[in-house]
């Protein structure tokens, strides 16, 4: 069943009003029939919207509300991934993973071995893109949210933000404790926010590792061999989800 996003305005006396993009591709692309069924999310609470489409036309759709109910699509725990910029494209694929995996917001973050420098210009594009890629997930997994990919911060703006909102969990390939690690995840409880540090393509610094750890980090390893960026975040939240979905 196909899902889409609206504003809590669009959904009126047990109607729902889609336009813009959306009602083109329901129209346009999906080439959808009044009769056939839908599901709606506001994006602001757990609630998901079964409906059955009314009429469809380029400019406006709308469906009748034909029941609601209180998804569990959320992990518990909302988490947060500061993932140090990658080459090439690799960003749409961890932006794409990371929703389906759950991850509630996305951080990208400039490190001390970050190839990838975004110009403003060029930046604000790129964050456009990546939230598309994030509704596009959304989506897919039938969330009841968009995670929001927000604008590039150096690492050390990143830290400061994440030592503020709770737990840190900062992968590093120097740690070698795998005890220590499950310990460390088995701790985490619903409820909590988690912020994960994912490096880039040649991993933190010595120096960055040690201003995780002074700013309450836990430094945690994923085994003995080394993941490439694009994995090591997704390798996090696997683990996360098994512990905290209900």
């Amino acid at each position: 069943m196909n899902q889409f996003f609206v504003e809590p305005g669009q959904i009126r006396e047990n109607t729902v009003f889609i336009t813009g993009a959306d009602a083109h591709h329901i129209c346009g692309v999906l080439r959808m029939r009044p009769g056939e069924k839908i599901r709606v999310c506001t994006g602001e609470d757990t609630l998901e919207y079964r409906c059955e489409l009314k009429s469809v036309e380029e400019a406006q759709v709308t469906a009748q509300v034909l029941w609601t109910e209180d998804s569990q699509a959320e992990l518990p725990c909302r988490i947060t991934l500061y993932q140090a910029l990658p080459k090439g494209d690799k960003m749409e694929l961890i932006i794409q993973k990371a929703v389906e995996l759950g991850v509630y917001r996305i951080v990208p973050v400039e490190s001390a071995r970050a190839v990838v420098k975004l110009r403003a210009g060029r930046e604000e594009n790129k964050i456009r893109r990546w939230n598309a890629i994030s509704e596009s997930a959304a989506k897919q997994a039938k969330r009841n949210l968009i995670p929001e990919v927000s604008g590039v911060e150096t690492f050390q703006q990143a830290l400061a933000q994440a030592a503020g909102e709770g737990r840190i969990l900062f992968p590093y390939e120097l740690a070698e404790d795998m005890q220590q690690t499950r310990d460390v995840l088995a701790k985490i409880r619903p409820g909590e926010n988690v912020a994960v540090f994912i490096g880039p393509e040649g991993g933190f610094e010595e120096s960055e590792a040690k201003q995780a750890m002074q700013a309450g980090a836990d430094v945690i390893t994923l085994g003995r061999r080394i993941l490439r960026t694009e994995t090591a975040g997704m390798c996090v939240l696997s683990m996360l989800l098994l512990l905290l979905e209900p």
